[in-house]
């Protein structure tokens, strides 16, 4: 007996890469990846494969990455596409990112028209940062003019992770089912703590009310969440106030950072102090 087989035989075996396969799922006559690659002719089948669709994953997340590193503080505003530029909530919106802009905060978006475009052109308007973040529909959806800088996304997810990772906070604006999910999963990752001292802004009391309600005198009595979840929401339909929250939880938030440093620092120093 050779090899842990009676027969002593080896089973067929072919490597594609770190992939090894063997027996029935040897392809004898199967190309390999080098020759894939460099064969001009043939089938485009690969482009639409799951391995490609990472690369070009990893893509989103690095052109996210590199354009958005350096932005600065930054709030990402969400709302209706479908809010015409007459609407009161439209002009609320503009006014919201002016003064965004103003207390120096870049604004990002989903690029898109209404709600969104309405929060670029102000903060664009007043003089500072306005991003669009776009993403693929199946219906032609252009970045809205009052973007300065822009990326177009295929991924949801990919598109996501940048609203979050670069903004000091959500101002939720009236929308539907788009505006809902960001709203829900921010709130989902504040409660869980994968960010921390993020606030979450409801803007237009009317409009939200009849959500607050439900999960007020619904979702909390049936224990789905708790008391203090109800403490993450913040709502107003004041422009200045909507701003004064954000800027005093990055005030608290630096006080809070700089205490954590100071205390850790002299953590070290008595642990040097012991161990001379």
């Amino acid at each position: 007996m050779t090899n842990g087989r009676p027969d002593g035989k080896l089973p067929a075996e072919r490597h594609r890469g770190p992939v090894r396969f063997r027996r029935g799922q040897v392809e004898p006559d199967a190309a390999t990846t080098d020759q894939r690659l460099l064969d001009s002719g043939g089938p485009t089948d690969w482009l639409h494969t799951d391995p490609w669709r990472v690369l070009r994953i990893q893509s989103e997340f690095v052109e996210g990455f590199g354009l958005l590193a350096e932005l600065g503080p930054a709030v990402s505003v969400f709302g209706s596409a479908r809010t015409g530029a007459e609407h009161p909530e439209y002009q609320q919106a503009r006014q919201l990112g002016a003064a965004l802009a103003r207390a120096g905060y870049a604004v990002i978006t989903g690029g898109g028209p209404g709600a969104m475009e309405a929060a670029n052109r102000g903060a664009s308007e007043a003089g500072g940062t306005s991003v669009g973040l776009g993403i693929e529909l199946p219906f032609e959806q252009r970045l809205n003019d009052w973007v300065d800088i822009g990326l177009n996304f295929r991924y949801f997810f990919a598109r996501k992770t940048m609203f979050v990772k670069y903004a000091q906070a959500f101002v939720i604006l009236p929308g539907g089912f788009g505006t809902l999910d960001e709203l829900f999963e921010a709130l989902t990752l504040v409660q869980t703590r994968k960010v921390t001292r993020f606030p979450v802004i409801l803007f237009g009391e009317r409009y939200w009310s009849g959500l607050l309600d439900w999960i007020r005198d619904t979702v909390l009595p049936e224990a789905k969440i708790g008391a203090a979840d109800l403490e993450l929401i913040r709502v107003t339909s004041d422009v200045e106030e909507a701003v004064s929250l954000i800027v005093n939880a990055d005030a608290h938030r630096s006080a809070q950072e700089l205490n954590e440093n100071a205390a850790h620092a002299e953590s070290e120093s008595a642990g040097a102090g012991d161990a001379q």
